[in-house]
């Protein structure tokens, strides 16, 4: 079974920083083919941005191979603009995807700052991921 899900960037960081974390594991789920990841154009920019600042200190060579295995799993959504205010305006865009591909299909977001968010049910923690994940295979 395949889940379709947009990764937030603090995923993303956290697995990089700790890759044996529960975001780690919900990045390697993705790398295996079992979280199919929903991006744009922005998302990507956003996670190559983030993951090169300096204080990351993360090799260019490895977040360009990360992102490239990512943009290979991915699924490009052109989502329409939602007018909603979120505590931070840059999150706009993971939202806006994310509803737009559950539109098609059960799609979920996944993040480390859930407040940042809607309170919705799709809209969960890496380790609530995991729980949906493993909950298939009972």
């Amino acid at each position: 079974m395949k889940y379709y899900a947009v990764i937030d960037t603090n995923v993303l960081v956290s697995a990089a920083i700790k890759p044996e974390s529960v975001p780690g594991q919900v990045v390697e789920l993705v790398l295996d083919g079992v979280i199919v990841p929903l991006l744009n154009k922005a998302i990507i920019k956003e996670y190559r941005d983030v993951l090169l600042r300096p204080k990351f200190d993360f090799p260019e060579q490895i977040v360009k191979d990360v992102l490239n295995e990512i943009d290979g799993h991915g699924i490009y959504v052109d989502a329409e603009h939602i007018d909603i205010d979120l505590p931070d305006p840059k999150d706009l865009v993971f939202y806006e995807v994310v509803m737009d591909m559950r539109k098609e299909e059960d799609s979920y977001l996944v993040t480390g700052n859930i407040k940042h968010f809607p309170e919705k049910p799709f809209i969960v923690t890496p380790r609530q991921m995991i729980g949906i994940i493993l909950e298939s295979f009972e």
